[in-house]
């Protein structure tokens, strides 16, 4: 079983005549192993001081082999190392479909280079030290570390990417994680196929060179002409994409080309569309055994399941029912793929499984319960989102449940996650799209994942000020919907010492006791965390005394301390946040300093906060309500972004001061 789209039948054909165009000449990159001094003495990056490592340059072409049928990518990289947070560059690993032997890797080398006594001493990499590890079924990796790595060495390495396939066209990344001294990618494409360049690139080309090649192509002793399309795009001075607050995917941001395949016209045929619809993927996977073929494949009792499920008569409750069982059932083995690897039977057989064996599981249980439900494909945030002018199966690389309830509500269910729950598309889903498949009325919709309700948590806080700078009370704080799925996860994971750990913010003089946690396996409702607490209250003295009330919230510190933004941001949700206080004053006390009440907004209405402190019968009434309205916001309008936030965070954290009379 191919993973991949089929094979056209193309004539077994061989080369006959060439000629080329006069062109500009791109620019040309040392050969292996030979390599400037100047490379060697390089103390740091000149346009990224602060980088641990660079690439030196990075060189990609891509040719197809005598008959059309397959495609080869040869790679080239050259590293500088700079200091010891730099050796993993020295780590390398190739990934590659080792599938029905789609891709292979071929021509490994790699060697360091260290500048000793003024001279290159080159560390060939032993190929004993090269090792293959087995993803699954159709994945493989290629590893190996490069030896006599010590800050100031260059490290390089080449090999060639095969494919079988005159489909499995490479993708090229300009940008990576440490700055790109030069980037190149070199295509030769026969005219014969049409291949899309998807592209996102932002900063110039250094070089961008077109020629075309007339060749001909014989068989049966008859010549049939096309022309190899050559084309070389070459970027320079590229800045590292680092890992930034509430970034979406390091895919959905690098600077990149992506090739999708539309047309291919057969020398001496007519050109036949390849150009994919939702509805040709959707029956692709319908047709494909490790997905379509799993549907209706039974478990070993799940009639007793089936059984218990339809006498729920609830569709809600016989939903989160089988969810449950599901999830508890089955563990996560930490893949993501669209396609089953050991199939559903024997995944439920071994209770584990990737992502999609676990979810097809339940949508068998669901169909087989009478709800109405459909396989869905998604892709998760660190994969990338679903671009839906881009009708290909690659972008996908999870399977969940659709089940729409009426016009107005759905549900995304994915069993995977231990603490998701049913009524909550899963947050590494959202602000991306799902293709659900309706096999009986020939159905393949694209559907967009978001969530339009705002998130809220509240907290309520009711405490005396003791005099001297003491704080005493309780706490309550509601979350719901995300907010509860965090901080259920986080109890359960890390245990109740830690989790008051992370509810006093490690601060040494909140103490917490009688911690009490509500509605924890109830989805419907909120969480409610229920707490004692006192706090000494820092840099009080015997006259003043010091309160900040951002207390139990996540609000405390501004994740956003960068003036500029190379990615947007992206926070999954809409959120409102509110704090509510009430504090005694104590006797012989007065408020010497209260933070005013105040409003303001962004202009566009994105971000909102409001602070209303007054003083109010002896007491001192807090409420703060922070409103994030929209879940994405775009780096282009970054300046005033974090202008408010910085704002924002130093009203939600302005002390009231009371002095002793």
């Amino acid at each position: 079983m191919n993973k991949f789209l089929p094979f056209l039948v193309l004539c077994a054909l061989c080369f006959s005549v060439k000629a080329q165009k006069s062109a500009t000449t791109a620019l040309i990159m040392p050969a292996f192993g030979k390599i400037d001094n100047a490379d060697l003495e390089l103390k740091t990056c000149d346009f990224e001081k602060d980088a641990n490592a660079e690439v030196l340059f990075e060189k990609g072409n891509v040719y197809f082999g005598a008959d059309l049928m397959s495609i080869t990518e040869e790679i080239h990289k050259r590293v500088k190392i700079f200091n010891d947070n730099g050796k993993g560059e020295a780590d390398v690993h190739i990934k590659y479909y080792s599938g029905d032997h789609l891709e292979y890797i071929t021509g490994i080398q790699a060697e360091t280079i260290n500048f000793v006594d003024g001279k290159p001493e080159i560390t060939k990499l032993d190929k004993k030290l090269i090792y293959t590890k087995i993803i699954d079924k159709y994945r493989s990796e290629i590893t190996f570390t490069l030896p006599n790595i010590k800050p100031g060495c260059v490290i390089e390495y080449k090999y060639n990417l095969n494919a079988n396939s005159y489909y499995d066209f490479p993708d090229w990344d300009f940008q990576e994680k440490i700055p790109v001294r030069y980037s190149e990618f070199k295509t030769s494409i026969p005219d014969v196929f049409y291949f899309r360049a998807n592209s996102r690139i932002t900063a110039p080309l250094v070089t961008h060179i077109n020629t075309s090649d007339s060749r001909s192509l014989l068989d049966g002793g008859q010549a049939y002409p096309y022309n190899l399309e050559n084309e070389v795009r070459g970027m320079a001075n590229i800045h590292s994409l680092p890992d930034e607050p509430y970034m979406s995917s390091f895919r959905d941001n690098v600077q990149a080309i992506r090739f999708q395949l539309v047309s291919v016209k057969p020398i001496g045929g007519f050109a036949k569309s390849l150009s994919d619809t939702w509805a040709k993927v959707g029956t692709r996977l319908m047709e494909d055994d490790d997905f379509g073929g799993q549907l209706k494949r039974k478990i070993n009792g799940e009639e007793a399941i089936i059984a218990k499920a339809k006498a729920i008569k609830s569709t809600d409750a016989r939903i989160a029912y089988l969810f449950g069982e599901v999830k508890t059932a089955m563990k996560w083995n930490g893949r993501d793929d669209w396609y089953t690897n050991d199939g559903t039977y024997r995944a439920w057989e071994n209770k584990t499984g990737n992502s999609t064996e676990i979810n097809l599981i339940l949508y068998h249980l669901l169909k087989q319960s009478g709800v109405e439900a459909y396989p869905m494909v998604v892709s998760t945030r660190e994969h990338g989102r679903v671009r839906p002018f881009y009708t290909s199966l690659v972008q996908f690389n999870r399977g969940v449940v659709y089940v729409p309830v009426d016009t107005s509500k759905s549900y995304i269910l994915d069993a995977t996650g231990k603490y998701n729950m049913y009524n909550e598309t899963p947050a590494e889903l959202l602000n991306s799209s799902g293709l659900y498949i309706d096999k009986s009325k020939n159905i393949y919709d694209i559907v967009l994942l978001k969530k339009n309700i705002p998130v809220r948590e509240a907290v309520f806080i009711t405490a005396d000020i003791k005099a001297g700078g003491k704080l005493e009370g309780n706490v309550q704080i509601s979350s719901s919907s995300y907010n509860k799925i965090n901080a259920v996860e986080r109890y359960k994971r890390d245990g109740e010492k830690k989790y008051i750990d992370f509810l006093r913010n490690d601060d040494n003089n909140l103490k917490v006791a009688a911690l009490k946690l509500e509605n924890m396996e109830v989805d419907s409702l909120p969480l409610m965390q229920k707490l004692d607490f006192n706090l000494e209250l820092a840099g009080s003295d015997e006259t003043y005394i010091y309160l900040n009330p951002n207390l139990f919230t996540s609000l405390k510190l501004n994740p956003f301390l960068s003036e500029n933004r190379l990615t947007d941001v992206d926070f999954g949700y809409s959120r409102n946040y509110s704090i509510n206080g009430i504090y005694k004053i104590p006797a012989g006390y007065k408020t010497d300093a209260l933070p005013k009440s105040i409003s303001m907004t962004m202009p566009d209405k994105s971000f909102g906060f409001k602070r209303m402190i007054i003083e109010q019968d002896g007491s001192i009434v807090v409420r703060y309500s922070v409103s994030y309205n929209v879940p994405e916001y775009s780096k282009e309008s970054y300046a005033d972004f974090f202008a408010f936030f910085k704002k924002m965070h130093e009203m939600l954290n302005e002390q009231i001061v009371l002095k002793k009379i």
